[in-house]
């Protein structure tokens, strides 16, 4: 099955969101996204070769477990997502289960999501874009930490998000509003990242072909 393309849904989106918000609030928005973009991927992001370290995650149901075991002996496909509030992490994950799920899954791998909020945020991202895929929790970002990709929205942005209802460090697990930069991460069985893709800028992600090609390319 083949889907618009992340980046085009992304941009009716962002059309949609002008008409209907106030343009003082997604203001403070597009300000950010300028600023992540200018700074670039952090200085530090782990490199291919680098080994992620076995941490404790939690499923979508609160059930404690953890990278190794969300693995599951394969090699895998994380996506690092910011939350559930994320119009573009819920249409990124969409797009993944429609164009990923089967392909990664012939090819004898998984895909997993990862946010820092509370479980009861991954269970709805899950049942809301009806996810067949593991959803987990890293509570206080122990995993996108060692990846070195967390940021956190600035003070305007925080202020747009209160005006339109939304408290990050509420979601999340740590009572923080810290927040990986969405990111896709190849890893072998053992955890051993094989390719990653960071994006600053919120608004962009990996699309499936090119994340299938980087599969195939390092396997």
């Amino acid at each position: 099955m083949t889907t618009t393309p992340i980046a085009d849904q992304a941009a009716v989106l962002q059309t949609n969101m002008a008409q209907q918000a106030p343009a003082e609030v997604l203001a403070p928005f597009t300000e950010e996204r300028q600023q992540l973009a200018a700074t670039g991927v952090p200085a530090g992001v782990a490199q291919p070769g680098a080994q992620l370290q076995d941490a404790g995650l939690l499923d979508a149901h609160g059930q404690s477990t953890t990278l190794r075991g969300a693995l599951a002996g394969k090699p895998a496909v994380i996506v690092f997502y910011r939350g559930a509030w994320c119009p573009y992490c819920n249409l990124a994950l969409r797009t993944y289960q429609a164009e990923l799920v089967e392909p990664l899954n012939d090819r004898g791998a998984a895909l997993v999501a990862i946010s820092p909020q509370t479980p009861d945020g991954s269970l709805t991202m899950q049942q809301t874009n009806e996810l067949t895929f593991t959803v987990l929790s890293d509570a206080g970002n122990t995993i996108a930490g060692q990846l070195g990709i967390l940021t956190e929205p600035t003070e305007q942005a925080k202020a747009s998000q209160a005006a339109l209802g939304l408290d990050v460090a509420a979601t999340n697990a740590d009572g923080t509003a810290v927040i990986p930069m969405p990111t896709t991460v190849i890893v072998d069985a053992s955890g051993k990242i094989r390719w990653i893709d960071v994006h600053p800028d919120y608004v962009t992600r990996s699309e499936p072909a090119q994340i299938l090609t980087a599969y195939d390319a390092t396997s």
